[in-house]
Formats: C-alpha cells, structure tokens, sequence
C-alpha cells in the first residue's frame, strides 16, 4: 500500500492550494480516505474524509465550508481543495487508507496506512 500527498507549499492567508493524494497497492474504491494534519508540537488531527464512492464526506468544523474533499476512483486519486486559507491552517497534511469503509471515522488509529505528508504554510 502506497499514500502519496503532494500540492503543498506556501500561500498567503485567503489563499487557495488543492492537495493530491495518490494510492496504488490496494483496491481503491473498497475504502474511505481521510486527510489528517499536524502543526509543530501538536496531534494529529482530522481534516477531512470520503466514502469509498466518493458521494458522502466528512469535514473538521474548522475546515467545515472552506475545504473540500473529491476523488477520482478511475485515477487512484483523492484530492483537497482548500480556500480562504487561515494561518492556523498551517501544518503537514497527510492522507491515509481507513481500514475498510467508514468516512465518518475520525481517529487516526482507524487509518493503518498513511502517506509521507506534504507541508502547507499560510502567511499572515
């Protein structure tokens, strides 16, 4: 199972970046995704995920509005889209394989697999 996040970098604060997260190794449209950051000297935390359809997602309240999450089951890819980019939106953003089906899962313990992360910064 391979996780590849790219699309990060540095933005102002109301700002846009789409992150890509590309999956091989596994059958893809058999589980949930989910993104996850991490700013310094914080847990990780959940941002958001989707169904293995791609028809029904999950958002953190702090993203809830401004991030939107998407697939492409024919690519093996899963992507972010984030707006209005905050500072506090600063962190490493990770996708992970949730372990079977459930999008509503928001522990990181329910993602065996996850892919090296892609940092974003925003600048005030």
């Amino acid at each position: 199972v391979q996780l590849q996040a790219s699309g990060g970098g540095l933005v102002q604060a109301g700002g846009s970046l789409r992150l890509s997260c590309a999956a091989s190794g596994f059958t893809f449209y058999s589980h949930a995704i989910g993104w996850f950051r991490q700013a310094p000297g914080t847990e990780r935390e959940f941002v958001s995920a989707i169904s293995w359809s791609g028809g029904s997602t999950s958002y953190a309240d702090s993203v809830k509005g401004r991030f939107t999450i998407s697939r492409d089951n024919r690519k093996n890819m899963v992507y972010l889209q984030m707006t209005s980019l905050k500072p506090e939106d600063t962190a490493v953003y990770y996708c992970a394989r949730h372990s079977g089906i459930d999008y509503s899962d928001r522990r990181p313990v329910g993602y065996p697999y996850w892919g090296q992360g892609t940092l974003v910064t925003v600048s005030s």
